[in-house]
């Protein structure tokens, strides 16, 4: 870890949060896979629409290892709610479509600033709705449905589960990997990583500053361990990386799933910052914590 560090800080990219976000996103796409694994080839990939939650349709992408009727992991990516897309995020996906399985369709939700707070809350609970009520028009199986994502994106998967829980919804797994779920940044884990391990606090600052005012951070569709109760929401995979700003608000949050009584899967990588599990050419942790992801998709969404 300390090697890819040390090349990616030779590369002397421009800082995210220097750049317009139309700038930022372009920049983050070039780099999203430099050190990701190959984009495996499988059966199904296609390019489809989900209702948004303005009511327009957001762009979406449906990877299935057959065309059989699979169960499904909504996937909502990371990238501060700010950056990140279907392409950054493609070759993540595709691992797990293949390692697990089953079908994994990506959201192209709408981001900040131009869709600030709850834009991606609302979009990524209308896709779901629709997985869980009208699958079978892709020939999925939404009886068997999951939600998971990582970062940014992990946190809007802990909060559709939670709305899939108040709502009546079944779902069989949320998978959390690298989730933010607090409020403030201030845990001690964004204090003892705030510079130098990949994702810097001022970075951070920056993407909350673009998607969410000050005031209304406290609501739990932004951080999730504030919500009010936990207790029957979805099964649980929690991918936690140990020098990473979020860890503790990883922590926490499986902490506070397992105290409503929620089954939850842990996994801990010592030595590993963010964003680690998209950089499987350099890390083989990388590809455990896939296999990882992949078995607890099979058995969560399984029979």
């Amino acid at each position: 870890m300390a090697g890819v560090l040390e090349r990616i800080g030779r590369a002397r990219r421009t800082p995210l949060h220097h750049l317009p976000a139309a700038e930022a996103r372009a920049a983050y796409l070039r780099a999203a896979e430099v050190l990701d694994l190959p984009r495996v080839p499988l059966e199904r990939i296609e390019d489809i629409e989900l209702p948004g939650g303005d009511g327009r349709p957001r762009p979406a992408r449906l990877y299935a290892p057959s065309r059989e009727r699979l169960p499904a992991l909504l996937y909502l990516h990371g990238g501060g709610f700010v950056i990140g897309g279907l392409e950054t995020h493609e070759s993540l996906c595709r691992q797990l479509a293949r390692r697990s399985g089953c079908a994994v369709v990506a959201l192209d939700y709408r981001l900040a600033p131009e869709h600030p707070f709850p834009a991606a809350v609302d979009d990524s609970w209308a896709a779901l709705r629709y997985l869980a009520t009208r699958a079978d028009e892709r020939g999925l199986d939404g009886r068997r449905l999951g939600v998971g994502g990582d970062s940014a994106g992990g946190t809007l998967a802990a909060v559709a589960a939670i709305h899939a829980r108040d709502t009546g919804v079944p779902l069989r797994l949320q998978l959390l990997i690298t989730p933010g779920t607090t409020a403030h940044a201030d845990t001690a884990s964004h204090r003892r990583f705030a510079r130098g391990f990949l994702l810097d606090d001022d970075v951070i600052a920056w993407f909350f500053d673009q998607y969410i005012p000050r005031e209304q951070r406290e609501d739990w569709r932004f951080a999730p361990l504030l919500a009010e109760d936990l207790e029957g929401v979805a099964d649980a995979c929690v991918i936690l990386a140990e020098c990473d700003p979020l860890l503790d608000e990883g922590l926490a949050f499986a902490d506070r799933l397992r105290a409503a009584g929620v089954d939850v899967a842990l996994e801990l990588y010592r030595g590993l910052t963010h964003d680690f599990i998209k950089m499987g050419r350099a890390i083989k942790e990388a590809g455990l914590a896939l296999d990882v992801a992949a078995a607890a998709m099979k058995e969560g969404l399984g029979p």
